[in-house]
């Protein structure tokens, strides 16, 4: 019987701690970041995650189609109002392109199946990790590259990040022409 009463305790005080607020931000917040602020490439964001728009970079270090990719609730959530959840994954996959003359157009662009890198950015709206480096502006920063996929190479916000993305500060910090919000409009 005492067995049996320690068991239901422990699974009451589980049940406790599952409702409780803290735990309930955590839990949800993203699961590409660990409690320490490290952030996580996405597996095959391209089968897993949804389409939210679209760049092509003609010439460059980094030429070829900037793909991003989001959770659906995501897309859902920004496309009526605006805004990115707190949450929310954006990752941007940077692939290689060729180009040809096709009965549609000249000089066509078309990846040619070579990754250059991925860049993920993950919004905190609540400063869960104050003083990490990799988290400045309301986002969570990091690129991996192609041989390690594994490895955040980004070392801060500010030496890797903000010189690129500061034409974006008044958009929060993100590029958001390739993804524009409808506002409840339908999209087609």
């Amino acid at each position: 019987m005492v067995f049996k009463r320690t068991k239901l305790m422990g699974l009451s005080l589980l049940l406790a701690l599952a409702a409780s607020p803290v735990f309930a931000i955590d839990a949800s917040f993203s699961k590409y970041v660990d409690d320490k602020g490290n952030i996580y490439l996405p597996e095959d964001p391209r089968k897993t995650m949804t389409h939210l728009g679209s760049w092509f970079v003609p010439e460059g270090d980094v030429s070829g189609f900037h793909d991003v990719y989001t959770e659906a609730e995501t897309v859902e959530v920004y496309r009526r109002t605006g805004v990115f959840p707190d949450g929310a994954t954006l990752v941007k996959e940077l692939r290689k392109h060729n180009s040809g003359d096709y009965p549609t157009g000249a000089n066509v662009s078309y990846p040619n199946g070579e990754t250059r890198l991925w860049f993920v950015m993950i919004k905190d709206s609540t400063n869960r990790f104050p003083g990490n480096p990799l988290w400045a502006k309301g986002w969570g920063w990091s690129m991996f590259q192609t041989d390690n996929p594994d490895k955040n190479v980004v070392t801060s916000f500010e030496e890797s990040c903000k010189a690129c993305h500061t034409p974006a500060k008044e958009t929060g910090w993100v590029f958001i022409e390739g993804y524009q919000a409808t506002l409840g409009k339908p999209l087609h």
